[in-house]
């Protein structure tokens, strides 16, 4: 079960990341924001999906 859920983490903090990529932040807030995600995954993601910059460049 713990495979299972690692995985789901690992999609859901690439999503994530290319998300910020895409998003219309300036470079510094999209590697602030990568960096949070690379090193709190579950809760970076969390931080990320209520907090994180919206939008498309």
């Amino acid at each position: 079960m713990e495979g299972v859920l690692g995985l789901l983490v690992l999609i859901a903090d690439i999503y994530a990341i290319i998300k910020i990529l895409q998003s219309s932040a300036s470079g510094l807030k999209k590697l602030v924001w990568v960096l949070i995600v690379l090193l709190f995954p579950v809760i970076g993601f969390i931080a990320w999906f209520f907090f994180g910059p919206g939008g498309r460049a």
